[in-house]
């Protein structure tokens, strides 16, 4: 019997393979397209559902894989957009930065959760890192949908501070998206530059973690799903590709509205738990 036929079973899922291509694919389709203005999403939508399906280590490097190929697919589409001074100066404190975040990520793993819950039959915990990161995404998005603060910048000069927190919170959480797209949102760029920039930047840190993941699911022995996942990255491809068609109808007003509701739907998601 396939692999995945076991796991899904071993789930309780009850789901056959047509069911794990459409749940898969879906969300790709639509994190992609949905998550083009704001920069980031994609991976908080798709990992749940390839965790349906698949051990979440497995799901974990899945899910980076059609990240990746996905940001290289948007590098194509507008990668001559983006602000090479933003991409130095945020980009490289941000790579940096993510291993000290993912070296004290495993210092901290032992300590215990601030809350615990029932959620649908499913225990849910608070950690002190989600709950930190939560509150810091929703402070990003309430600046920016407040009439009285929405017009405020960084300015150039706090790229490297704001590549730091990034990088830094992005390897202790997984949330570096979030907060680059918090920060680049403020530094004064174009809708095309502010979607192209953090399109570099997020492809700079899939590569570097890729190379941590992949050897590791490897060394595994783990027989994946590759067909799964190519009609996840094509999936993935379609939703950028009519992403970017759009970009061209929507103001720089209506990337910040998104990004905020994103980053307060992402907050609230870190602090309650169910992300």
């Amino acid at each position: 019997m396939p692999k995945r036929f076991w796991l899904v079973q071993r789930r309780g899922l009850g789901a056959g393979p047509i069911m794990t291509y459409l749940v898969v694919c879906s969300v790709a389709l639509f994190a992609s397209g949905l998550t083009f203005f704001s920069g980031f999403g994609l991976g908080t939508l798709l990992l749940p559902a390839f965790a349906l399906f698949f051990p979440i280590e497995h799901a974990v490097a899945l899910t980076a894989v059609v990240h990746f190929l996905n940001g290289l697919f948007k590098l194509a589409l507008i990668g001559r957009h983006a602000d090479r001074r933003a991409v130095l100066r945020f980009g490289l404190p941000a790579i940096v930065a993510s291993f000290a975040g993912a070296w004290l990520l495993l210092q901290l793993t032992d300590l215990p959760p601030l809350v615990r819950y029932a959620l649908f039959g499913h225990e849910v915990r608070v950690t002190p890192v989600k709950f930190a990161v939560g509150a810091l995404l929703a402070a990003f998005a309430l600046i920016e949908l407040l009439p009285t603060t929405r017009e405020v910048t960084f300015g150039a000069r706090y790229l490297p501070i704001g590549g730091v927190l990034s990088g830094f919170f992005g390897g202790l959480s997984g949330m570096q998206g979030a907060l680059r797209s918090a920060f680049l949102l403020k530094a004064g760029l174009s809708k095309e530059a502010f979607v192209a920039t953090g399109v570099v930047v997020a492809c700079l840190i899939d590569f570097s973690r890729l190379g941590v993941y992949v050897p590791a699911l490897l060394a595994t022995g783990a027989d994946l799903d590759y067909s799964l996942l190519g009609a996840a990255v094509v999936s993935a491809f379609v939703g950028a590709y009519f992403g970017n068609r759009y970009l061209q109808k929507i103001t720089m007003r209506g990337v910040q509205v998104i990004v905020a509701v994103l980053l307060l739907a992402v907050a609230l998601g870190l602090a309650s738990g169910a992300l």
